[in-house]
C-alpha cells in the first residue's frame, strides 16, 4: 500500500490512558482496585446531572442542540459572560485543538511549559506549528522565560493554571506582568481545568481578563469537580470575535445531547460541588501527612492530585502499587521518571494508597 500519513505524525505519540479498572482486576485476580490515576471525582457525578440525563435518555435519537443554547446560556448567567463569548468543547482536548487550528499553522509557533498537559504540544504539531516547551522552574510555569520565548511568529501561549502534572499555580501579579510583556497579537490561553480546587488567595481568575477585553481565553472543565469526565464536556470564554472564529471550524454537535443536559444540571448542584471541594481539600492534607510520615517528597498542590517525588525510578514502585490494587500515574512520559501523580480520592482510598506505598517502599 502506498498511502502514507503526513511525516509530522511520526513525531507524535498518542496520549496513553491507563488500563480499564476492570481489566486490571481481571489480570491481577483482585476483587477491588482503587483508581487514583486520572484526576477524576471519586464521589461520582452530580446527582442532579444523573437525574437530568435519565429524563433526557428518551430523546437521544435527536441530534444535540447545535449551539448548546441552554448550556451556554446557563454558563453565561452563572459566570457573568455574554452568550457569544462562550464556546463548548468535547472536553478540553477539543478546545485546545480548536484554538491551534484557528490561530496557528506552518511557520508559526505555540509556547507553553514542559512538563505540562501533553495536548498543547500535540495540538501544535498537528498543524505543523513549532512547539516551544519552556522548562518549569521549581515545578511552576516560568512566565518570564516563556515571555522571552515569544517572538513575531508566536500565535498562542498555553498556561495551565493549576498545572498538570505538578498542581502548581502562577499568581495574578505574575500573569499581569506576563500580559504586559506579550504582544496583543498573541492569544494567551489560561487553562483552568482544576480551577475549582484552588484555595490560594493570589490566584488569577482568567474570566476577569476576558471581561476586561484582554487577548485571553479561559478554559474550564466539567470533568473534575462536576464529576462528568465520561461525558467529555468543557467550555472556553474569549472575546466574541475570537470565539466566532473558532466556531467556524468547530465540529457540529461537538457537545453531545446528554452532556449538555448534564452540564446545565451540574452547574446548579452547589451541594455536590461543595462536597467535592471539601473531599479534595481534606484529601490533600491527608496525603501530605502520610507522605511526610513516610519521608517521601511531594509538591504541594492546588489541584485534585499530588505529584510525588520518590527520588528514585518510579516505575518499580508503580508496578508494586498495581499488584496491591492501587492504580496511580507514572510520570516518565512527562519527563519525570522519579515521580508518580496521585489523584485525591475519598479518605479510605487515600489511606489505602498510603498503606500500599509503605508496603512497596519497605520491599
Amino acid at each position: 500500500m502506498n498511502v502514507k500519513p503526513r511525516d509530522i505524525l511520526n513525531q507524535i505519540f498518542p496520549y496513553k490512558p491507563g488500563k480499564p479498572v476492570g481489566e486490571v482486576q481481571r489480570e491481577l485476580g483482585l476483587e477491588n482496585v482503587i483508581k487514583l490515576a486520572s484526576n477524576e471525582n471519586n464521589l461520582g457525578p452530580s446527582p442532579k446531572a444523573i437525574a437530568a440525563m435519565r429524563e433526557a435518555l428518551a430523546g437521544v435519537h435527536e441530534y444535540p442542540e447545535g449551539s448548546g443554547y441552554y448550556l451556554v446560556n446557563a454558563i453565561a448567567e452563572k459566570f457573568g459572560l455574554a452568550f457569544d463569548q462562550i464556546i463548548l468543547g468535547n472536553g478540553g482536548n477539543d478546545l485546545i485543538e480548536l484554538v491551534v487550528k484557528t490561530f496557528a499553522g506552518p511557520g508559526d509557533n505555540v509556547v507553553s511549559a514542559h512538563p505540562s498537559f501533553i495536548m498543547y504540544r500535540i495540538g501544535a504539531m498537528i498543524m505543523d506549528a513549532e512547539f516551544r516547551g519552556i522548562p518549569l522552574k521549581d515545578y511552576r510555569f516560568d512566565l518570564p522565560a516563556i515571555a522571552d520565548a515569544v517572538d513575531e511568529r508566536t500565535k498562542v501561549v498555553f498556561i495551565a493554571n493549576p498545572n498538570n502534572p505538578t498542581g502548581t499555580i502562577v499568581t495574578r501579579a505574575e500573569v499581569d506582568d506576563f500580559l504586559e510583556r506579550v504582544p496583543d497579537t498573541v492569544l494567551v490561553v489560561l487553562d483552568e481545568a482544576y480551577f475549582d480546587f484552588v484555595t490560594a488567595e493570589d490566584y488569577p481568575d482568567a474570566l476577569d481578563y476576558v471581561k476586561a477585553g484582554r487577548p485571553v481565553m479561559a478554559m474550564r472543565s466539567f470533568s473534575k469537580n462536576y464529576g462528568l469526565a465520561g461525558l467529555r464536556l468543557g467550555w472556553g470564554a474569549a472575546d466574541a470575535e475570537l470565539a466566532a472564529a473558532m466556531h467556524r471550524i468547530r465540529q457540529p454537535f461537538n457537545a453531545n445531547r446528554l452532556a449538555q443536559v448534564a452540564g446545565v444540571a451540574a452547574l446548579d448542584d452547589d451541594e455536590h460541588l461543595a462536597r467535592s471541594r471539601e473531599m479534595v481539600a481534606a484529601g490533600r492534607e491527608q496525603l501530605y501527612r502520610g507522605l511526610d510520615e513516610l519521608g517521601v517528597k511531594y509538591v504541594p498542590s492546588e489541584a485534585n492530585f499530588v505529584l510525588v517525588d520518590l527520588e528514585r525510578e518510579a516505575a518499580p514502585v508503580f508496578e508494586g502499587l498495581l499488584t496491591l490494587g492501587v492504580v496511580v500515574r507514572p510520570m516518565a512520559g512527562w519527563g519525570l521518571p522519579n515521580a508518580l501523580r496521585v489523584s485525591v480520592g475519598k479518605a479510605e482510598e487515600n489511606d489505602a494508597f498510603l498503606r500500599a506505598l509503605a508496603t512497596v517502599l519497605e520491599k
